[in-house]
């Protein structure tokens, strides 16, 4: 599936360009997401979002916008803090 393979390219390049604090503060079955339209802000999500049909979206919307080379370090997510708490607040109630 075309998700797993932008999630495993943006991860390795993070993983490349990383400082020495890396992934460490991240739990496993999680990963780190960044979100905001100015100010950017890290988030930490359960690996289960990739398999939400919304979440999909929005990482093959995160490759249209920055390709596979994230400034971050990270997936960075192409919408507002807001839409995007929204949006994963509705997997839960699921």
């Amino acid at each position: 599936m075309a998700i797993h393979r932008i999630l495993r390219r943006s991860l390795s390049a993070g993983k490349r360009s990383s400082s020495s604090k890396g992934s460490t503060d991240v739990p496993k079955g999680h990963f780190a997401v960044y979100v905001g339209e100015s100010e950017k802000r890290r988030l930490i999500v359960p690996v289960s979002y990739l398999n939400e049909p919304s979440f999909q979206d929005l990482l093959c919307q995160a490759e249209e916008e920055f390709g596979f080379h994230h400034l971050m370090g990270g997936i960075t997510i192409p919408c507002s803090e807001d839409l995007f708490i929204n949006l994963t607040s509705s997997f839960a109630q699921r």
